[in-house]
């Protein structure tokens, strides 16, 4: 049913500009079914939101540490990209069950990633429960309705992108993070009781491991709940 495409790592202007021209291919061929990549980042990159402001990166400490600095197509706040998997989810709005609504289709798309993790007995679920103070820049610092937690701590931060009845989803999935360098790059203190990761939750859980349980994830949910296309 869906499309996969395989796991390889780039730099983050040809991790953006890929997910783009798939969204676009998408639209052009009429595709009806799902696109999904998952990918990582070499070098480490910092990604910015569609419409923030660079003034918050500390731009001198990224290019002295070969740290790339890219705007992604989607929403939300800067977010370091290192050690992790980002997947991206391209569809027609009406694949979805209730795709007209931005925060149904998070939630559709979520509980696929969510099967996923319970095959590796990791129990994620949805976000966005508590109040969070709205002055943090990066990222992973807050969670919403379009976020995956592990026991009220985030470990996915998604955004969404809507043009022509299609919707491009991506979101990073931590495997580790290092607290010195996203305080450098955006000036603020990082809460480890905010964040957690994958090795933090089991180190044993490797990144094939995970590839392979989103796919049947996606596969699974998709195929139990969407054959009406």
């Amino acid at each position: 049913m869906a499309t996969f495409l395989d796991y390889k790592e780039n730099n983050g202007q040809f991790n953006m500009d890929t997910d783009f021209h798939i969204l676009k291919s998408a639209i052009n061929s009429k595709e009806k079914e799902p696109v999904i990549r998952l990918y990582g980042w070499k070098p480490k990159c910092v990604s910015v939101g569609r419409n923030q402001s660079f003034e918050h990166i500390n731009m001198k400490y990224c290019n002295y540490n070969n740290i790339d600095i890219v705007r992604r197509i989607t929403g939300g706040r800067g977010l370091l990209h290192d050690n992790e998997i980002t997947y991206s989810f391209v569809c027609p709005v009406k694949f979805l069950q209730s795709g007209e609504s931005v925060i149904s289709s998070y939630k559709e798309i979520s509980n696929a990633i969510i099967k996923g993790f319970k095959i590796l007995g990791v129990n994620l679920c949805i976000g966005g429960n508590k109040k969070h103070k709205t002055s943090f820049d990066y990222c992973m610092s807050l969670s919403t309705g379009a976020d995956l937690c592990y026991r009220d701590k985030k470990i996915i931060g998604s955004a969404q992108y809507r043009t022509q009845d299609y919707l491009l989803q991506h979101g990073s999935i931590l495997f580790s993070y290092n607290t010195e360098t996203i305080e450098n790059i955006f000036n603020e203190k990082v809460n480890p009781e905010s964040i957690t990761t994958i090795n933090e939750i089991n180190n044993n859980i490797s990144k094939k491991d995970v590839i392979e349980c989103l796919k049947r994830g996606f596969q699974e949910y998709f195929s139990l709940f969407f054959s009406k296309i």
